[in-house]
């Protein structure tokens, strides 16, 4: 699966009236409790791949199943996660589908138990290849697609012309 979501990223407005200042807030509809904001767009999807990864860290941590994208619907911008949260977030789901406990794994790679834990642990440092490993214990393995960047161009502002 890619772990790449999309969002919806919008001006807001009442933060403006209230502050002052531009505010814009990003949504994930796919991934309950993934939003954030930023004083500009940038900013705000800056923010966003990071909101995103926590967010389905707490998916791992409550031991449920990473949601599934929806489709890059109009005016939605697509946000991927970081290649070693990617490859955290597949063992999770490979060891899900295959009804795999830590202790299994743990067993099956000849680490203990701890080590899987932060493994799965998208907040912890890890070697990819160590997960990459785990994945190949489960009969997974890791793919690295090199695409154009997945975010969408905002739409011109400039008159189109005569």
């Amino acid at each position: 699966m890619r772990y790449a979501y999309p969002c919806s990223i919008v001006r807001d407005e009442e933060e403006e009236r209230a502050s002052g200042r531009e505010a814009w807030v990003v949504t994930f509809p796919d991934v309950y409790g993934a939003n954030t904001g930023g004083w500009s767009r940038d900013e705000a999807l800056e923010l966003a791949g990071d909101c995103l990864a926590v967010a389905l860290g707490m998916y791992v941590k409550a031991r449920e199943d990473i949601p599934v994208p929806s489709p890059l619907a109009e005016g939605q911008v697509l946000i991927a996660v970081s290649p070693i949260v990617a490859a955290k977030l597949a063992l999770h789901t490979a060891m899900r589908e295959q009804g795999v406990t830590n202790v299994a794994l743990a067993r099956r790679l000849g680490v203990g138990e701890n080590t899987v834990r932060r493994l799965l642990d998208p907040g912890h440092r890890s070697h990819i290849t160590s997960v990459d490993t785990a994945l190949n214990a489960l009969g997974r393995c890791l793919v690295v697609e090199d695409e154009a960047a997945l975010r969408k161009p905002e739409p011109s502002t400039a008159p189109a012309p005569a």
